[in-house]
């Protein structure tokens, strides 16, 4: 019989600092066999990223220690290599050649000061022999594979010229240029829109096929992997808590939070109600999610005539120059936003969605001036915030909060979270003392499920949806109007993403801010708006109510991305 590609036994990692050993995956074991895809599933600080980065050796030791087990990889399906015991130069051969890895975050992922093209083609001139040119024309072929618009344009562009997707798709193509044995996929769609995750997953599996490639998904999304995966393992705490055929775990849970995750994510059926989280399927007194405690949500009005506005636009366009001549003169123009006309009432949230690179975070930033729109009308409170002098401006930025999309980019690595929190606050003279502000931050701290002696920790010490929780508490801590959620829960767990959403419902009603919330994921979109604006090549496509829109949208292109949103079928 022959060996499984990778098998993975009583494989056990520590990490072990100055303040003691804290272990992180606890003795599991797992095979993957030649032309398999098995999905790990799992909230974050479950082990799941650590597990596959334990497999290219890629944890750096100290403070991470290989405990026990081993990790046997087997190319030829008769001898196999314990990973765990190659030197250098034997897993330089195998990192991005045999196996390959997606990583999570593409921001920081790419080098900034390199072309996209030029580190394709750098990958792919170190494992295989041939020429640059040939090399560029694969990369184009990749970047042709992988959906990205205008492979030859993409090839010169540097990270930061292009959208959040479309660097993740970057990521992609490096990943599979060499045709690796094994794909570990460590959440490689989550900053993607859904028709671009569809085509993605839809991409993986055909090369799977295709080159006869295994793959290690891992996700936090257990509705994702229905279409691709075989198999399936869900961790919790650093242990395998399930395992089996995805029909039989999505079908026949047994454990409570297997089941956590299957009711998480929001749903159809579930606007108006509260979301489900984990300690509602575990209870666990000690470590119990911070969910406060509130009726059925009611069905919020749709109609606001008789309200105030709050923001108005009126034939907003920012335009970006492509191409200029000798003189400086703007030849070419790329319209990011292309004459945008809408008005959001008080007390009102306002889903906007779209594609990757549609002009949805570009429109965010231009309503608080981060990015000087080209000509246009933008009132605020009944205030022309286009002609408020910088100084002023940057008074009223109390009143109106931006949570980013890039937790880890928008956090400074030098200032601790309490710091983080308390910056703004002081800045906004926010309560007349130090130790106000500070039992005010734990409140927030605790508000969004992060424990008060995090207080004094560094961001690096988080998880990536546990930062994005300190952006949420940053924001709120100004106790804002308005509030532009830009991707806001697109990083987190469902389950996190569940309490976040809970918390923002809650918050709102507490509160009464008003909401502009940005996201590719229509599902998360018709959870939490009263609206629901759809944006295509920088114009509004289309508006309607949540239910409208998602249940009977008018235009193709909303209809495309309705269709795109995964769906459990078996």
């Amino acid at each position: 019989m022959p060996s499984p590609l990778l098998e993975i036994k009583n494989f056990s990692v520590d990490f072990v600092t100055e303040s003691g050993t804290t272990p992180a995956v606890k003795n599991i074991s797992f095979k993957i066999n030649h032309g398999e895809t098995v999905a790990i599933v799992g909230e974050s600080g479950s082990g799941k990223t650590v597990t596959s980065l334990s497999i290219l050796q890629l944890l750096p030791t100290p403070p991470a220690k290989y405990k026990t087990g081993q990790i046997l990889f087997s190319e030829d399906g008769n001898t196999s290599v314990d990973i765990l015991k190659l030197n250098d130069a034997a897993l330089r051969k195998i990192r991005g050649n045999k196996i390959s890895m997606i990583f999570q975050e593409p921001m920081t992922s790419l080098n900034p000061v390199k072309t996209c093209g030029n580190q394709v083609i750098e990958a792919l001139r170190i494992h295989q022999d041939i020429s640059e040119k040939e090399a560029k024309e694969k990369t184009i072929e990749l970047f042709a594979n992988v959906k990205l618009p205008d492979p030859q344009s993409i090839l010169n562009r540097y990270p930061h010229e292009i959208s959040g997707g479309q660097k993740q798709r970057v990521m992609i193509a490096m990943a599979i240029s060499c045709n690796p044995s094994l794909l570990i996929a460590d959440e490689p769609t989550t900053a993607l829109d859904v028709t671009v995750q569809k085509t993605i997953l839809q991409l993986i599996k055909e090369l799977q096929i295709q080159h006869n490639m295994s793959v290690i998904y891992i996700t936090h999304d257990l509705g994702l992997v229905t279409e691709i995966a075989d198999q399936v393992i869900v961790m919790y705490k650093g242990e395998v808590v399930e395992a089996g055929a995805i029909k039989n775990i999505f079908l026949h849970p047994k454990h409570p939070y297997t089941m956590a995750l299957l009711a998480c994510r929001p749903d159809a059926s579930a606007k108006g109600k509260r979301l489900p989280v984990i300690s509602d399927f575990l209870k666990e007194p000690e470590e119990t999610i911070n969910t406060r405690i509130s009726v059925q949500r009611k069905q919020a009005s749709t109609n606001y005539r008789e309200i105030e506005t709050l923001l108005k636009v009126e034939n907003l366009k920012v335009y970006f120059p492509v191409k200029k001549n000798f003189f400086g003169k703007t030849l070419k123009e790329f319209k990011a936003v292309d004459d945008v006309s809408f008005s959001v009432q008080k007390g009102e949230t306002v889903g906007l969605v779209g594609e990757s690179g549609c002009g949805k975070t570009t429109l965010g930033r231009a309503l608080i001036r981060m990015i000087e729109p080209t000509s246009g009308s933008i009132f605020f409170n009944g205030r022309n915030i286009e002609k408020i002098p910088r100084e002023e401006l940057r008074k009223m930025r109390k009143d109106i909060q931006i949570i980013f999309q890039d937790p880890y980019g928008s956090l400074n690595p030098r200032l601790t979270i309490g710091e983080a929190i308390n910056e703004p606050m002081k800045i906004h003279a926010i309560l007349p003392s130090q130790k106000q502000r500070k039992e005010k931050i734990i409140d927030l701290l605790e508000k969004v499920d992060l424990k008060p002696e995090y207080f004094n920790r560094y961001p690096h010490e988080f998880s990536g949806g546990q930062r994005q929780r300190i952006c949420i508490a940053r924001a709120l801590g100004l106790s804002p109007d308005f509030i532009i959620c830009d991707e806001s829960v697109s990083a987190l767990d469902v389950s996190v993403q569940a309490q976040v959403l809970n918390l923002l419902n809650d918050l709102k009603e507490e509160l009464g801010f008003t909401c502009i919330f940005i996201s590719h994921d229509l599902g998360v979109v018709h959870y939490i708006s009263n609206r629901i604006m759809v944006m295509n090549n920088g114009k509004i496509e289309e508006t309607g109510t949540a239910d409208e829109i998602y249940f009977n949208p008018k235009k193709e292109y909303t209809q495309k991305l309705i269709s795109a949103i995964p769906k459990v079928s078996f």
